[in-house]
């Protein structure tokens, strides 16, 4: 049998274990002030109320994280693809049984208790992607393993948005930041990065016609074309071929710009701009010929594809995003303000942070938070208390915080002397890097409303043990690693 328990000496990291301790702490004292009842008013002990809850899992989560630290560091190597099966299966059967709460079919419900195992799945894929990459003679760029590393992360990121649980599979895609790290070239986040840009602009300005294409689908041909020169100057360096790829373009929309002048010609802008871009895919498909240099087929295919992925998006977003979801996006894109609606959210959002000016309004004293105006404000919506009671300074103090967090996982990650611990240490970090930045840019309204909670500040157990599995393994990794 193995034997999983060890009396292994090592170097605990403590500083991370104090902010882990730290982040907990304060936020079941923000759970308390986001629930906090004006009118029948509970300690913050009482276990019918959301902080006396938090409590239980809280001292649940240090119990999960006492027992982590006294199993070997190889037990999550041995048993990676079993945690993965076993995951994989359970989000098969959630998908199956689970009820219907508030839209999603994840969450797994067993008496009083429910638990969401797509949580869980995040340390389960870590430790997936950090056994299959460890392995001996592991290369990422090697067409089987790319797509058997893509098979571990797509495969319960699907099943996951088939539950309607739409933000938790997008954490899943946050591994990339681990996979740039592990030699994943810089132009696939490149284009995930200009994939963003096109949905953006194309359905930003996708009501008002140029011609056969909307003034959306013309300006992102333009960016097309923009992000295509800019990728012959970084990975070839040919002025000339620069000047051809721009100029074509100029030369095309300066003719359509003059003509339009005369009133008795109508000018189509959306055929200026796909004759644009398809003289510069011929152009670029005859210097592949030409040189016999794959990297101009390669940036022609960029453009061909781009283009296909802007009039996909369009159908996606029309027929494949739920209302709600289109109205989150219309939202805070400027299109619609839908206040009382899907705009809800982010509008109160906004007021009850705003309201806490520079120093906020102090603890337990938040108007737009205890008079239960923010919805999930103990939730997904918790920075929305901390910004109204402590304000800019309070706001800033715990983004501060969480930044030395993630460097610190950072530093920790980069001393690995393994490939397994360093990959699944950047898995780590990739998944708070992401829960980071959606969350709070979610309740600033710079991002769309996703549900995804803030990591150890956001209410429930599943959220509460899911991090804090993910970041103790790490550390006990770690600690074997930093053994005397």
């Amino acid at each position: 049998m193995y034997n999983s328990i060890t009396k292994e000496k090592g170097r605990v990291d403590w500083l991370t274990v104090a902010m882990y301790l730290l982040f907990i702490v304060a936020g079941w004292l923000n759970i308390y002030a986001a629930s906090y009842d004006l009118e029948n008013a509970v300690s913050l002990f009482d276990l019918s109320g959301r902080a006396g809850m938090q409590l239980i899992w809280m001292g649940t989560s240090l119990a999960i994280a006492f027992l982590i630290m006294k199993i070997d560091a190889g037990f999550f190597d041995t048993f990676a693809i079993l945690f993965y099966a076993i995951g994989i299966a359970l989000l098969l059967l959630t998908l199956a049984v689970a009820p219907n709460i508030k839209g999603s079919h994840s969450w797994l419900v067993m008496g009083p208790v429910r638990v969401q195992p797509a949580e869980f799945m995040k340390f389960i894929i870590a430790l997936m992607l950090a056994k299959v990459m460890s392995t001996h003679g592991f290369k990422l760029m090697e067409t089987k393993n790319l797509l058997l590393v893509s098979a571990i992360i797509l495969v319960p990121t699907l099943i996951v948005i088939f539950q309607a649980e739409t933000g938790t599979a997008l954490v899943y895609l946050s591994f990339v930041i681990m996979l740039y790290r592990e030699g994943l070239p810089g132009g696939f986040i490149f284009t995930g990065l200009a994939m963003i840009v096109y949905f953006v602009l194309g359905i930003k300005f996708s009501e008002e016609e140029l011609g056969i294409f909307s003034r959306g689908e013309v300006y992102t041909i333009v960016v097309i074309i923009v992000f295509t020169a800019g990728m012959v100057w970084s990975y070839v360096k040919r002025m000339n071929v620069l000047l051809y790829i721009l100029g074509i373009p100029a030369v095309i929309f300066l003719v359509s710009f003059i003509v339009s002048l005369f009133d008795w010609i109508e000018v189509d802008y959306g055929i200026s701009a796909i004759v644009s871009l398809g003289l510069i895919v011929v152009y670029l498909l005859f210097l592949s010929l030409r040189y016999w240099r794959r990297i101009y087929l390669l940036m022609a295919v960029f453009a061909i594809g781009s283009f296909a992925f802007l009039e996909s998006a369009e159908y996606v977003f029309e027929d494949v995003l739920q209302h709600h979801q289109r109205m989150r996006i219309k939202v805070t894109l400027g299109m619609e303000e839908d206040l009382l609606g899907s705009g809800y959210h982010i509008g109160q959002s906004k007021i009850a942070i705003g309201s806490g000016a520079f120093t906020g309004k102090g603890y337990l004293n938040g108007t737009q938070t205890k008079l239960k105006y923010v919805p999930e404000q103990d939730t997904d919506f918790i920075f929305c208390t901390i910004g109204e009671e402590q304000g800019f300074v309070g706001s800033s103090l715990v983004l501060i915080l969480f930044l030395i967090f993630i460097w610190r996982l950072i530093f920790l990650a980069e001393r690995q002397r393994t490939t397994f611990g360093r990959v699944y240490g950047y898995a780590v970090v990739s998944i708070f890097v992401f829960h980071l930045i959606v969350n709070i840019g979610m309740v600033l309204g710079l991002t769309p409303v996703i549900g995804i909670p803030l990591p150890f500040f956001s209410y429930g157990g599943s959220s509460l043990w899911g991090f804090t599995i993910l970041l103790f393994i790490f550390l006990r990794i770690d600690k074997s690693s930093q053994r005397a």
